[in-house]
């Protein structure tokens, strides 16, 4: 495609009816299912660990469904903010925003719509203090990481916080605090290692992705890591950092159940996260940094189902 063709497609101008399987495309670009799962997860398993089956089913339905609008919402206001970088990366480039497909204040309707009902359905379904924790996520993710991300590499710490936010929603749901104050502190406990847990797993992760993509990030101007010391050495550096900090984290997640099969999988999730991490930071090749991808998502997979079939605490 030519400059100037690719320039007509990515105007901020709406483009002609889609068809019904570009629409759903467009729909998972916008709102990125596979991360709101992620988010969902969390707050499940937080909710788990916290009050184990002391929690309504409808409850858990309208606070998931309410995380999933704020996390939509947090999606489509990245994406408004991105839009002229999204526009100079392949692997955005074809979003509805960046791609002209969704005007902005079309965008900035959406956002501000999913953002009041979600905090509104999760206030009514659990109280003030679990949206106030999911606003929250939503303002550091948007206000904060999204345009750190043309600042600074610290982007990377900025947003693994508003990744592990969600386990406080979890446990502001499931009355962690009154728990606390009643003198049962294995729900919090837990629920502080999980949120540790999965601020550390971000970075190899993130770390991973930066390097696949490093040339498309120095072409958006967007100051990852990786831009800043293309030798992947510091990259490599705080993936292995928080890779083997992660591990003695990960094992404190069996303390209050006493569970010997979690204290084991958490081990077993770790120790893999750590050797994929190891090998990508003595080869800082694309190949190891997706391996490392892959394996990111198989430990923290493998790490939550643990925890919600072993660590309920008793």
């Amino acid at each position: 495609m030519s400059t100037s063709s690719r320039s007509a497609v990515c105007s901020d101008v709406p483009a002609t009816a889609l068809s019904a399987a570009e629409f759903m495309a467009d729909i998972s670009r916008l709102t990125r299912p596979r991360i709101a799962l992620m988010v969902l997860a969390t707050v499940v398993t937080a909710m788990w660990l916290t009050a184990g089956r002391s929690f309504a089913g409808v409850q858990l339905t309208w606070l998931l469904v309410g995380t999933a609008l704020v996390a939509a919402s947090s999606s489509i206001a990245n994406q408004i903010l991105e839009r002229d970088t999204d526009r100079l990366m392949p692997r955005t480039a074809l979003r509805p925003i960046a791609a002209g497909r969704l005007s902005v204040p079309m965008a900035s309707a959406l956002t501000a719509v999913s953002l009041a009902v979600g905090a509104g359905l999760v206030t009514v379904s659990s109280g003030w203090q679990p949206a106030a924790a999911a606003v929250a996520t939503w303002l550091i993710y948007v206000v904060v990481y999204t345009p750190m991300k043309k600042v600074s590499p610290l982007n990377t710490a900025i947003g693994a916080v508003a990744g592990a936010l969600p386990v406080s929603i979890g446990w502001l749901a499931a009355n962690g605090p009154q728990r606390l104050a009643s003198g049962d502190a294995a729900g919090t406990l837990t629920a502080a290692a999980l949120a540790t847990v999965l601020y550390l797993w971000q970075f190899p992760h993130f770390m991973a992705i930066a390097w696949i993509y490093r040339s498309q990030y120095a072409r958006a101007g967007l100051r990852m890591l990786t831009v800043d010391d293309p030798s992947g050495l510091r990259a490599a550096g705080q993936a292995l950092a928080a890779a083997l900090a992660m591990l003695p984290v990960s094992l404190v997640l069996a303390v209050p159940s006493a569970s010997i099969r979690l204290f084991l999988a958490a081990a077993v999730a770790a120790i893999v996260y750590c050797g994929a991490t190891i090998r990508f930071a003595i080869r800082r090749d694309d190949a190891s940094a997706r391996m490392l991808l892959l394996t990111s998502l198989g430990s923290l997979l493998a790490l939550l189902t643990a925890a919600v079939l072993f660590g309920c605490p008793p």
